[in-house]
């Protein structure tokens, strides 16, 4: 069994516990995700089956998340596993209205510095973090590069500590938690992540998901039938190769292509690209690499390229 599986994590299991209910469910001892989510997280949770696990380092990494941020108080953990270590006065609170919040919102937008939370699977002198936080110890974390592509505030619910729901597309290594947290710093009340819900991740959407109830039916009737790799891989541009080139292709050979024949004119060159037979059977993935890359940019010409395999995907007998 090769191919993808669209698993809608449920709160309290990690999503390694996850891994384990899947490979003892469909029998296999290939399982692997893709972007790891808090125990407390719910929503798509990417998991790779059989020869799939090889295509992992190749999907897309964007994100989309739909959060519940309550302000007010500010935990350990930045959500509500942890304990309150800050809280600001109920005059404050009371005060506090969705014009405010609103006001702050561009500031998570674009590209911007973030400190993650102490309480994360970060290494630090290969310890994870929430394992140094666990046992007392306070270590310095060093700030990171994330992207927010879109913010968008859905509702604001009024009462003893307010509430904002907001859907975030943001890159990977984006950590809702700290947005929560440096959110609550910007209104000066403290804020925390209150509930966490992934609705899109490596190209799979929540709607299209499959909960460990409904994946046990599926199997118990012989229906479940997993996503095949070319559906998540379908931002890689494709090149289709001749039988005559597959067969060496398939044997780990790198093989020689012509620009002019696998891209549009003006087409940006793809350093990785699917690989398909010319009958749109998929082959894997390779890399394209050139003796002369300044010739790339010359059109129109027939510039012989170096399709170098990464993963070759054999079809099955």
């Amino acid at each position: 069994m090769d191919g993808f599986l669209n698993l809608h994590k449920p709160s309290g299991l990690t999503s390694h516990d996850c891994v384990i209910r899947v490979r003892k469910l469909l029998h296999i001892k290939r399982v692997g995700h893709a972007g790891t989510l808090d125990p407390a997280a719910t929503g798509v949770l990417p998991i790779a089956l059989g020869r799939a696990t090889r295509l992992l380092q190749f999907l897309t990494t964007d994100k989309v998340y739909e959060a519940l941020i309550r302000f007010g108080y500010q935990t350990s953990t930045d959500d509500l596993e942890g304990e309150i270590i800050r809280q600001a006065p109920p005059q404050v609170i009371t005060g506090l209205s969705l014009a405010q919040v609103q006001a702050h919102s561009a500031h998570f937008l674009g590209k911007f510095s973030q400190i993650p939370p102490q309480y994360s699977a970060i290494q630090v002198d290969g310890q994870r973090l929430y394992h140094l936080a666990r046992t007392g110890q306070t270590v310095e974390v060093q700030p990171r590069w994330v992207q927010v592509f879109d913010v968008q505030i859905l509702d604001w619910i009024q009462g003893d500590y307010p509430e904002l729901r907001v859907t975030i597309a943001c890159s990977a290594g984006t950590y809702i938690r700290s947005i929560a947290r440096d959110w609550g710093e910007r209104v000066q009340t403290g804020a925390t992540l209150a509930q966490l819900i992934r609705t899109q991740s490596c190209g799979l959407k929540l709607c299209d998901s499959l909960n460990l109830s409904e994946l046990e039916t599926q199997v118990g009737l012989g229906q479940f039938q997993p996503i095949h790799p070319e559906t998540v891989l379908a931002h890689l541009p494709q090149v289709q190769l001749t039988p005559q080139l597959a067969k060496p292709w398939c044997h780990g050979q790198p093989i020689s292509i012509n620009l002019v024949d696998i891209l549009p004119v003006n087409h940006e060159l793809p350093p990785t690209v699917r690989v398909h037979l010319h009958d749109g059977t998929f082959l894997g993935i390779g890399k394209i690499e050139s003796e002369n890359p300044e010739a790339l940019a010359v059109w129109g010409q027939r510039i012989e390229l170096n399709l170098m395999p990464q993963v070759v995907f054999m079809p099955e007998p």
